[in-house]
């Protein structure tokens, strides 16, 4: 690999994409977006993945958004790129405009709904290492694709030059001490699971790729850092603080309740295209009573 790759511990914001009324993508409250994160001290930015919408984006768009972050970030933090497909040759496809964009990174779950074997999964990320030089982070998140990346195959895949990072979704604290046995010493673990990421970092993981940091980005700087200092005591007692926010941002699917707590505090319009739509009245009720209590409208 010849790209020059920052440090991937901490905290990392999987990125909502704003989006106007017609449904195109609006890159002025993006930029807002990517301030707000810079400000509070987030430690990279991960547009076009699960919270991005990217399944319901064009390849033009997804590089665009790419593109527009990069830009924004203006090399201050790193930016994990979105790349991954369930077929091959499009991640290629992916992988290439991501590194045509400046990210530092892709971010590849594993291919959704055709449900690959382990030696599928290995000849896909080495598919994607033969075609394009840029550094790969693995991501499971089996609730999502329906394919669950087992620590033995992560293990395998950790060995291959290119591969630097698996995005552990499952929020199965158990795994975590197999990946650590089974991978080089260098390999990056990192949470995707907020209400887990704490307890993650404690038992040796290296930071996490949130979701709830579009929302609370300082409070998630913090959170991560004293886990990854092994302060358990401060962790424990701010991750009491927002759990009740880790869990209603999470009780319709991924990106309706973090776009709609977005527009609570002002940042977007919460537009989603489908099949996602609006939530559920009950639900935004339940939203908007976490966000007060919080403090967080």
């Amino acid at each position: 690999m010849t790209q020059v790759t920052p440090p991937l511990r901490g905290t990392f914001t999987a990125l909502v994409t704003p989006m106007n009324a017609d449904l195109s993508v609006d890159f002025g409250a993006l930029d807002t977006l990517v301030d707000l994160q810079l400000e509070a001290g987030i430690t990279g930015l991960v547009p076009c993945g699960t919270t991005g919408e990217s399944v319901t984006m064009s390849a033009d768009e997804r590089f665009k958004v790419i593109s527009r972050v990069v830009s924004r970030v203006n090399g201050r933090v790193p930016v994990i790129a979105g790349a991954g497909s369930n077929s091959t040759a499009i991640a290629i496809e992916h992988q290439k405009r991501a590194r045509d964009t400046g990210a530092q990174y892709a971010l590849v779950v594993t291919p959704f709904y055709n449900k690959p074997t382990p030696e599928g999964l290995y000849r896909h990320y080495s598919a994607l290492l033969e075609s394009t030089e840029i550094p790969i982070i693995l991501y499971n998140v089996p609730g999502r694709t329906g394919c669950d990346m087992k620590p033995e195959t992560v293990a395998r895949l950790s060995k291959l030059e290119g591969v630097v990072a698996l995005k552990e979704a499952t929020g199965d604290l158990t795994r975590l001490e197999s990946l650590r046995a089974q991978t080089p010493t260098d390999f990056i673990l990192t949470s995707g699971d907020d209400g887990t990421s704490s307890s993650f970092n404690l038992l040796g993981g290296d930071g996490v790729i949130s979701v709830a940091s579009n929302v609370v980005p300082g409070p998630m700087v913090e959170l991560t850092n004293l886990s990854l200092e092994g302060d358990t005591e401060a962790s424990i007692q701010l991750e009491k603080k927002l759990n009740s926010l880790f869990d209603v941002l999470f009780i319709e699917s991924n990106p309706i309740p973090v776009k709609t707590a977005l527009e609570l505090q002002g940042h977007l319009e919460a537009h989603m295209r489908l099949p996602l739509c609006e939530m559920e009245p009950h639900n935004r009720n339940t939203l908007i009573e976490v966000l007060q209590a919080g403090k967080w409208i």
